[in-house]
C-alpha cells in the first residue's frame, strides 16, 4: 500500500515541521501614522518617494526625496529594543539618530514640527 513512511492504516501522521521566516512588520495604525505624515510631507514639497523593507530584525520605512538619493528620514521599529531604549527609531539623511523611544507619535515629532515650521512662515 504505502510507502516505510506510510505508517499503519488507519494512522495519522503529522505534517514535517516547517520553519516560518519571521519578519518585522508594521501594524496598521503605525502604518497609518507613517503614511499620513508621509502624505503631508509630499504636500509641503519635502518628500517625493519612499521605500519600505521588512526583515528578521527590523521594519524600516525611508522617505526620499528623489529616488536615486540616500533616504531624508529613516523610520526604524526594532522589536528587540522594546526593553532598552524603545523599539521605535528615527534616523537623519547622514544616518544619524534624530529620534529614539518608546512611542511613535513621539519619534514623529521632530518631521511633525518640520511641518508646522513651514506653516508658520
Amino acid at each position: 500500500m504505502g510507502g516505510p513512511d506510510a505508517g499503519t492504516p488507519g494512522s495519522v501522521l503529522p505534517f514535517p515541521a516547517v520553519r516560518a521566516v519571521q519578519q518585522v512588520g508594521f501594524e496598521r495604525v503605525e502604518l497609518l501614522k507613517i503614511l499620513d505624515l508621509y502624505g503631508r510631507m509630499v504636500a509641503a514639497g519635502f518628500w517625493r518617494d519612499y521605500a519600505m523593507d521588512f526583515g528578521k530584525d527590523a521594519a524600516i520605512f525611508a522617505a526620499f526625496k528623489r529616488t536615486a538619493e540616500r533616504p531624508i528620514a529613516r523610520i526604524e521599529k526594532r522589536p528587540s529594543l522594546r526593553g532598552k531604549q524603545g523599539m521605535w527609531a528615527l534616523f537623519g539623511e547622514a544616518g544619524q539618530v534624530l529620534k529614539r523611544g518608546h512611542d511613535l507619535a513621539g519619534v514623529l515629532s521632530p518631521l511633525e514640527r518640520k511641518l508646522l515650521k513651514v506653516v508658520e512662515d
